[in-house]
């Protein structure tokens, strides 16, 4: 099956200053594409290294991030992003799986993941079916890198979301290996907060920019990239607000 051409949103590398205000006001959009209204999420962890400590930590750890943000307040505050007919409130986590019987080597681009998501979804009974609700967040362990149209984890990017012929809705995680995305803190904390911003923008902007988009400063996480706070025990991004005009 044909790919997508790298249609994505990306986290970019931390700048290393404080967050500014966007040059031009902010004010995210309706276009008219789908939204995720109750979000159905499950976690791939690609390659056999999630088996072992301490990956194997991490994939806990981000599965019960996942478990609590998907009923938490930060899916609430979605609700603003509601329209006629399209409600969005809290979702589900709904499984959970380690693809140990392939790896994605050193480097893998977007076409190749896309690739692997179908082949399990076709194969694999572990995997759920696509749904309208349905989002793949696909992890990939330390010393991957990821690439995507010419761009690259660790210099171009921490991470992204897109769809597969606006049917398949998925997130990628590289591992937070760079000062860029880990920022000097804990990878751990570096990974919930890149899955924060990306379930985000994957549930109200599933089809980049064909949901709600602002066509000068991106979608409603890349308003208030790399702005944080602790909900929950977790660091979570601030995500944009039209009604408040702010990162909330």
């Amino acid at each position: 099956m044909a790919m997508d051409p790298g249609i994505i949103n990306i986290v970019p590398l931390r700048s290393g200053v404080a967050a500014a205000a966007p040059a031009i006001a902010a004010q995210l959009t309706y276009r008219g594409g789908p939204l995720l209204q109750n979000v159905n999420v499950f976690s791939v962890f690609w390659d056999a290294a999630w088996l072992s400590s301490p990956m194997s930590d991490v994939a806990a750890q981000m599965n019960q991030f996942l478990q609590y943000i998907v009923t938490s307040p930060l899916l609430d505050q979605l609700g603003e992003y509601s329209t006629a007919g399209l409600t969005i409130g809290q979702g589900q986590f709904i499984g959970t799986a380690v693809v140990s019987n392939s790896s994605p080597g050193s480097s893998v681009d977007d076409v190749d993941i896309q690739s692997f998501l179908q082949n399990a979804i076709s194969s694999n009974a572990n995997f759920p079916q696509p749904g309208a609700n349905t989002l793949y967040m696909v992890f990939l362990p330390t010393g991957v890198t990821v690439t995507s149209s010419g761009a690259q984890s660790c210099q171009n990017f921490c991470g992204y979301h897109s769809s597969i012929h606006g049917q398949i809705f998925y997130g990628v995680l590289p591992y937070p290996d760079c000062s860029g995305c880990a920022g000097g803190g804990a990878a751990i904390d570096a990974l919930t907060e890149v899955t924060s911003h990306e379930l985000c923008e994957a549930i109200t902007d599933p089809i980049p920019g064909q949901g709600w988009y602002d066509a000068a400063n991106g979608e409603i996480g890349d308003i208030c990239a790399w702005q944080s706070k602790m909900l929950g025990g977790y660091v979570v991004q601030l995500e944009w607000s039209n009604q408040t005009n702010s990162c909330v």
